[in-house]
């Protein structure tokens, strides 16, 4: 127990402990290039929503969520220079090894990052693997997609990042909440602090080959459904070769969900693999 809890502290040897590993692997890849980077993914609604959740889209079976996490769950308010950031935090809020950030899109809230039941159970998932392994999980509330937004979750990471500083942090930003993550990636502050950034559903920003985290090669992971019809796969695509064609070794990754809606990455993204990846890739 002692060497699993020092081990989980210790941001250089952290990798995540298994969370319901079996029952949220990817489904059998289709196809892959780019030495793995890219892979394309077996989905399909009937299985992954029809036969996962107790009712569709709204409430996932039992047996994929524990919600005793909610014990170390706690809606705050942090009074910042940039404004109030109402926040729910689960897991350490000092010392923490990890700390992973969940910035909603249009019309979410606080709340979206942490509904134990919705998108199949992932957010359980994720809130379960920062408290087991001494982590800190975040979902704010911001009022924009825009400067004053990135400033407010700046101050968030801020005031963590003082509280734990030998956390590696990672931003994940479902839909347009990816707007904050290329502006997080391009400011001083958060640039050279973040160590990986998982956009879900989302956008993409030329701007970011200019940006101190592009210049860290701070690890980029992408998730996209083929029939998103809010950010085409395609666009998503040809982004995330453009900066494998700046750098062949650049740390990014890209798994489209065959089939997959706009909504499809947030739900099926293993989390685990993916921030055990970015661990070993941060800068």
């Amino acid at each position: 127990m002692l060497f699993l809890f020092s081990s989980a502290v210790n941001a250089d040897s952290l990798s995540l402990k298994p969370f319901k590993d079996d029952l949220f692997a990817y489904p059998a890849a289709l196809s892959s290039d780019t030495s793995g980077a890219y892979t394309v993914i077996d989905y399909r609604e009937l299985r992954d929503i029809n036969q996962r959740d107790q009712v569709p889209e709204r409430r996932v079976h039992a047996q994929y969520t524990d919600t005793s996490v909610r014990k170390m769950q706690q809606d705050l308010l942090l009074k910042t220079d940039a404004g109030d950031v109402r926040h729910i935090a689960v897991g350490k809020t000092e010392g923490a090894g990890i700390i992973v950030l969940y910035l909603h899109g249009q019309g979410g809230s606080r709340k979206q990052g942490i509904d134990d039941f919705t998108f199949g159970g992932n957010f359980n998932r994720l809130k379960n693997l920062m408290a087991g392994n001494g982590g800190l999980y975040l979902s704010p509330d911001f009022p924009d997609f825009g400067d004053k937004g990135a400033a407010q979750v700046a101050a968030l990471i801020d005031h963590y990042a003082q509280q734990s500083p030998a956390a590696k942090i990672f931003v994940a930003c479902g839909s347009m909440g990816g707007a904050l993550c290329w502006k997080l990636a391009a400011r001083k502050d958060t640039g050279g602090r973040i160590d990986g950034l998982l956009l879900l559903g989302s956008l993409w920003d030329e701007s970011y080959f200019a940006s101190p985290a592009f210049k860290r090669r701070v690890p980029v992971f992408f998730g996209q459904g083929s029939h998103d019809v809010v950010f085409p796969v395609a666009s998503q695509e040809a982004f995330f070769r453009s900066i494998l064609a700046k750098s062949k070794t650049y740390p990014t990754r890209f798994v489209r969900f065959e089939t997959g809606t706009h909504g499809t990455p947030i739900r099926m993204v293993d989390w685990r693999g993916t921030l055990n990846w970015m661990l070993s890739k941060a800068p």
